[in-house]
């Protein structure tokens, strides 16, 4: 089966270098020579594609640019293949391929802050789920495109565009543009900033993504993008007011509405606080008490102290698995933190 993959950035790369963990030969093009030539070293392509006139020589195109260039992209091709996207906005997508006899538009939710073929991985899309659009396509082509997307370790999702663009504007959309206000917030004073930590830190990540791409995406999904922002400034109203009057059952009421919806988010998991040291060999060590308890790891992440000196590493496990790792650890030498 062959491949063309325009666009090999982050996920294009990705794309292609799962598509060849699976049997694929994968062709690539992209005006950028380093994005190119970083596709190629991570393993993400067998070969530079010339540009569009590949693409009827070839099972599967993917469309793997920013939303602007694929939108520009679609009306110039012209194949009888599978073709998908990757965009974070379907409508416009959608309408801008009606003339090809087997689009399925696509979006995998998975990423990262880091942008370009650098950071791309085969296993990018493993556990997540990858949504594809019904507008105007054929049921075979879905099945197609689902069996590749499954291929790829990820789960497949129908839905229309237009549902595709309010839900993604909610859980993706809006929150780059809190997290990018909330900094700019925080940065008009330096000694608040200093003071970030791992909850402000965790908040914000998502402020660390390429500004060009999050450009293209929030003014192609506008109309859904600030018809939620509005909403949020609404409730944001309600709740300064509550605690500006001291009003603390709606304050309470707020919190814990908002508290035991995230916890329905969350995967049954039981976590591990492992206390860093900033000497080398420290994640060699937990490594070591992981390998010889093998537990579960379902997620970790690492908090830095401000200023260096080490940090806390929480390790989520399955339930009951806590304690035998606990003990590996101190057996290691960590201290563990409540």
């Amino acid at each position: 089966m062959d491949a063309l993959i325009l666009g090999t950035g982050l996920i294009g790369a990705s794309v292609g270098a799962g598509l060849r963990r699976q049997g694929w030969k994968t062709a690539g093009w992209d005006p950028s020579e380093d994005a190119l030539r970083g596709a190629m070293e991570m393993g993400g392509l067998d070969e530079v594609a010339p540009g569009l006139d590949a693409a009827g020589d070839v099972d599967l195109v993917v469309l793997a640019g920013p939303v602007q260039a694929i939108i520009a992209t679609l009306p110039e091709l012209s194949t009888g293949a599978l073709v998908t996207d990757v965009a974070g906005v379907k409508t416009s997508v959608v309408a801008a391929a009606g003339h090809l006899p087997h689009f399925v538009g696509s979006h995998p939710m998975a990423g990262r802050e880091s942008s370009g073929p650098g950071a791309a991985s085969a296993a990018m899309f493993e556990g997540a789920s990858w949504i594809m659009t019904t507008d105007g396509a054929d049921e075979d082509d879905i099945d197609r495109l689902a069996t590749v997307v499954e291929s790829l370790g990820a789960h497949p999702l129908t839905m229309t565009a237009d549902q595709h663009d309010l839900a993604i504007a909610a859980v993706s959309h809006v929150p780059q543009v809190l997290a990018s206000a909330l900094v700019n917030l925080v940065a008009r004073d330096e000694e608040a900033l200093d003071l970030a930590a791992g909850g402000f830190r965790d908040l914000t990540r998502i402020a660390l993504s390429d500004p060009s791409w999050w450009t293209d995406i929030l003014a192609e999904n506008r109309r859904q993008v600030s018809e939620l922002i509005r909403a949020l400034g609404v409730d944001l109203e309600v709740l300064a007011a509550a605690i500006s009057t001291g009003d603390r059952p709606l304050i309470a009421a707020t919190l814990d509405s908002a508290r035991r919806t995230r916890q329905t988010l969350t995967a049954p998991v039981s976590a591990v606080r492992v206390l860093l040291e900033d000497r080398p060999g420290e994640i060699a060590r937990v490594g070591h008490a992981l390998a010889e308890t093998g537990v579960d790891v379902r997620d970790l992440q690492l908090r830095h102290a401000t200023r260096g000196g080490g940090g806390i590493l929480t390790l989520s496990v399955r339930p009951g698995q806590e304690a035998v790792l606990s003990e590996s650890l101190k057996g290691e030498g960590f201290r563990l933190v409540d």
